[in-house]
């Protein structure tokens, strides 16, 4: 009958769930195992630290002058931390300015990932900043943008296995962000070295050779090429390899755990993100930080001047600079 067989499909779909959702569960449970050794990890080394300062023979141990010197081993001096959050400040309250005088620029900027969690929060605040006179998504299909804000948004759509025929959609950009990306979950190992390696290493070949002056790229806390895990193994290798391209600026962002509400499901994630919410902000910062936070560190980033061809902000620096407009406010 009809109305059996569907009911036969339902219990075959439930029964064959059932793997699914305990493979999940442990998943979240390495996950979770994983962010409480890091967090442990972390103040061991502090405590350990600690110890070892306060162990260290006072006998020919120079003393601070006035709080003017530095003392081996201690960190910098009280006048360099004021004179840190002086410069700090500065430069916060630089920031309006430094804005309107980048909007002078007409500039123009590529996103490349912009159905991701982070790339259309970051296309969400490139309009309303107007940062740019021109803004193009590159992706493998056309988004719905229905709202009057997005009317002005260009868009490329493009094959990523066969990138060198859309080589025209990568010229003629000033910025570039990449935020391209997916998981070993969703696409498999080779998926996910393919999407997250090739894809991002072939766009940023074709942007240096499109003109792109400073490309922006969301990596991960823990990149590493030498790492034993493949997910840190690639975004490491990606960040040394896009740095031989040459960009005359280079800006890599290593956020830890990105706290956002997910239009897909991952429950893994969803456990963490609970987590980091129930700890002390000074806790979480260290090893978590919300899009919206990243997104604006990007954006702070890119208005200020730099003479420097690479720069690295890990996660308390995305903090630091996401959050800089708060002390602006009354």
């Amino acid at each position: 009958m009809p109305g059996g067989r569907g009911y036969g499909e339902t219990a075959l779909t439930c029964e064959s769930f059932k793997p699914n959702l305990a493979a999940s569960f442990l998943r979240s449970g390495l996950l979770m195992y994983f962010c409480f050794w890091n967090i442990f990890s972390s103040a061991l080394r502090c405590t350990s630290e600690n110890t070892a300062r306060r162990s260290m023979p006072l006998r020919g141990l120079p003393r601070a002058a006035s709080g003017q010197e530095k003392v081996p081993g201690m960190g910098t001096t009280l006048e360099d931390a004021a004179e840190a959050r002086s410069a700090s400040m500065a430069e916060t309250e630089a920031l309006p300015k430094l804005r309107e005088d980048f909007r002078m620029q007409n500039k123009s900027v590529f996103i490349l990932g912009a159905s991701g969690e982070t790339g259309r929060v970051l296309l969400k605040e490139i309009l309303e900043q107007g940062l740019f006179s021109k803004v193009t998504l590159i992706g493998r299909r056309k988004l719905t943008l229905d709202e009057e804000a997005y009317k002005n948004v260009n868009q490329e759509v493009v094959d990523f296995e066969k990138l060198d025929d859309y080589a025209s959609a990568f010229q003629g950009h000033d910025v570039g962000f990449c935020c391209l990306g997916t998981t070993r979950k969703k696409a498999g190992a080779e998926g996910f070295v393919r999407v997250d390696r090739d894809y991002v290493l072939k766009s940023a070949e074709l942007a240096k050779s499109g003109g792109c002056k400073h490309f922006n790229l969301l990596s991960s806390k823990g990149a590493d090429k030498s790492s034993n895990f493949l997910y840190l193994q690639v975004k490491g290798e990606v960040e040394a390899r896009v740095e031989e391209l040459k960009f005359d600026r280079y800006s890599i962002f290593r956020p830890g755990v990105l706290l956002c509400d997910r239009q897909e499901s991952r429950p893994g994630e969803w456990l963490v993100r609970k987590f980091f919410g129930s700890l002390p902000e000074s806790w979480a910062s260290g090893h978590s930080v919300p899009v919206i936070t990243v997104v604006r560190a990007m954006l702070n980033n890119v208005v200020r001047p730099s003479d420097k061809k690479k720069e690295l902000l890990d996660n308390k620096a995305i903090h630091d600079l996401g959050k800089a407009d708060d002390s602006l406010k009354p």
